[in-house]
């Protein structure tokens, strides 16, 4: 495209619903991916014999790829100008398809030479085309419509990201511990056919993206220089997205390990790999209710929503869990609903027990008054509570107060990431460099998280890492996501 396109009005949000629609297949499947990394940390561990710090560098290598891809970017665009202004969001996005293709290919020789190493360099392949997308479709999505919106658009495209999440432990575990699991097989073999089917299917997607017709919005004007660095907002909330992505990262990484604890709940990585689903269920329901909550749709029907998303999102929680994903591999395909109807009614005794979170969840949404600041200071300081429960306590109390945590951590990214893109202009990309970038926190926290479990052979006691990086995306939410620009708009 040409050096200058004239920037099309966001301001009739109406007209880009169909890319917006476009873009949450993307949203969906980095998300189904990026969990897959929650299954392959035990699952290595075991195959390599590894140390908790040894199984988080799964996380130190694809995280870390966020970082390197962006630091790239970041340094392009203020020595050439803003990549994207040059190529477009929708070759942007190609882009990543491919390179994640490339990643997810690798998986197959890795597996082939049984080398955690290679692993690790097909994680961060994948993770270099990740970042590529993050850069593109974040700031794309919240400028399909207006500014002050922009958190609830974000929301939205993050809660099909969690449709991603919450599927994709229950299928992924049931794919790597027991579909492609051989008897006698080197463990790691089992990853092969689930990663070649990952690159087919970004490869697909690229061809569809090379294609198809998605507007240019804000893109054109290129700029040298780093510019988004003049805002001290955005600095803050560069540090915000570390600590948010790392203490969120951390938590989902330790839950399996942690639910196999005998003073937590004693279960087996299978049984404990369903939970995770749990986790990452409730960034699913609170992303679809922060969704709402943050639109400017009337109240009567903001309220209707926030009762009936999260029970729907509840039920789909539950049916995933319950499905008899063991039926599918015996082939015993004819009585398969009426095991999963008997395994639905024998889940009702752990689902009662999650009720009374996503109930919290609305409480805590109806003090945000539909506020991104306000919300993510509140949602924040309730993780920190849960965490420090978690930490005191042991048995279910501690294992419900971690496995809840989604609900509470599901706005973090949406409403910080929107925030810090507030009144940057035309330098929004490279503000979504900068804060893409900050992903590395997910490379960062879960090894120093691991690191403490080692020492003080005491997992407990080391989710006080991810408990001080809440904090620091509360104080974001207060005072920080407003300094150097508290005329701007302090409502938010």
């Amino acid at each position: 495209m040409p050096a200058t396109t004239t920037q099309t009005n966001t301001g009739n949000g109406a007209s880009y619903r169909g890319s917006f629609a476009i873009m949450t297949s993307l949203f969906f499947l980095w998300g189904f991916m990026t969990v897959f990394n929650d299954i392959l940390i035990p699952r290595f561990k075991e195959a390599f014999t590894l140390t908790y710090f040894q199984a988080m560098l799964v996380q130190f290598a694809f995280f870390g790829a966020y970082f390197v891809g962006s630091l790239i970017y970041f340094l392009i665009s203020i020595t050439t100008g803003d990549p994207i202004a040059k190529l477009g969001y929708k070759n942007g996005i190609v882009i990543g398809l491919l390179i994640s293709a490339t990643g997810s290919a690798l998986f197959w020789p890795a597996a082939v030479a049984m080398s955690y190493p290679m692993f690790l360099m097909a994680l961060f392949i994948v993770g270099l085309g990740f970042a590529m997308l993050q850069i593109a479709a974040n700031p794309y999505v919240t400028i399909l419509g207006p500014e002050k919106t922009a958190s609830s658009r974000l929301n939205l495209a993050q809660g099909f990201n969690s449709i991603g999440t919450t599927i994709g432990p229950i299928i992924g575990g049931f794919l790597i511990y027991q579909y492609f699991a051989k008897t006698g097989a080197h463990g790691a073999d089992s990853v092969k056919l689930p990663y070649l089917a990952f690159s087919i299917v970004f490869v697909v997607l690229a061809v569809i993206f090379f294609f198809i017709h998605l507007p240019h919005i804000g893109e054109g004007q290129i700029e040298r220089g780093a510019g988004a660095l003049k805002y001290p907002h955005v600095v803050l909330g560069v540090i915000a997205i570390f600590m948010y992505v790392g203490g969120e990262v951390s938590v989902g990484s330790a839950i399996i390990n942690f639910l196999g604890q005998p003073t937590v709940a004693g279960l087996t990585a299978v049984e404990a790999s369903k939970y995770v689903s749990l986790y990452w269920g409730g960034l699913m329901i609170g992303r679809f209710m922060g969704a709402v909550e943050l639109s400017e749709m009337k109240r009567a029907n903001k309220q209707l929503l926030l009762i009936v998303i999260p029970l729907l999102a509840y039920l789909l929680l539950w049916a995933a869990k319950s499905y008899p994903m063991d039926a599918l591999q015996n082939h015993s395909v004819g009585d398969i609903f009426s095991q999963w109807g008997e395994s639905f009614r024998a889940n009702w005794s752990v689902f009662k027990l999650y009720l009374p979170f996503i109930g919290l969840c609305w409480v805590l949404f109806q003090f945000g008054r539909g506020l991104a600041g306000r919300t993510l200071t509140i949602f924040s300081l309730t993780v920190v509570a849960l965490l420090l429960t978690a930490i005191l306590l042991g048995g279910k109390i501690a294992m419900w107060c971690v496995v809840a945590i989604g609900l509470f951590t599901s706005i973090g990214w949406s409403n910080t990431f929107s925030l810090a893109l507030e009144g940057t202009g035309n330098l929004k990309s490279q503000v979504s460099s900068l804060l893409v970038m900050a992903i590395l926190g997910g490379a960062i926290l879960p090894p120093v998280q691991g690191f403490i479990a080692d020492a003080t052979k005491n997992l407990q006691l080391s989710f006080i890492v991810p408990l001080i990086a809440y904090a620091y995306v509360a104080f974001y939410g207060a005072v920080g996501h407003r300094m150097g620009r508290l005329s701007d708009n302090p409502a938010r």
